[in-house]
């Protein structure tokens, strides 16, 4: 059993727990006060690639709306990435005239693409 649990690399996901929640202008002691851990278990998942329990890794990747499909499953396009979940999620923040900045942002970068 513990073979299969070494074969996964679980940095890539760490460092994108640890992307995620300086994003969200979080401390390591911030979250792990609120998932009720220690903050040197959460450095070590973030910089270690240490494995958290399936509870604890549930409680990151919800919190943060990362998606874990992309790091899994390399070789397969995942349904939203997790910078397109932690976009929607920043997103619900925003009213009707924020949004209206982004979308013409986002349509002049669609059509500079297009040039």
């Amino acid at each position: 059993m513990r073979d299969n649990e070494e074969s996964f690399d679980f940095r890539p996901l760490g460092l994108a727990i640890k992307e995620a929640r300086k994003k969200r202008g979080l401390t390591r002691k911030q979250v792990a006060e609120i998932i009720y851990i220690d903050p040197r278990y959460l450095t070590n998942i973030e910089n270690k690639g240490q494995h958290p329990s399936l509870h604890i890794l549930f409680k990151l990747v919800t919190m943060f709306n990362l998606s874990v499909d992309q790091y899994i499953y390399p070789d397969v396009e995942p349904a939203k990435s997790s910078r397109r979940r932690q976009l929607d999620y920043a997103l619900n923040s925003l009213d009707d005239k924020d949004l209206l900045v982004l979308e013409s942002t986002a349509y002049g970068i669609t059509q500079s693409k297009k040039e």
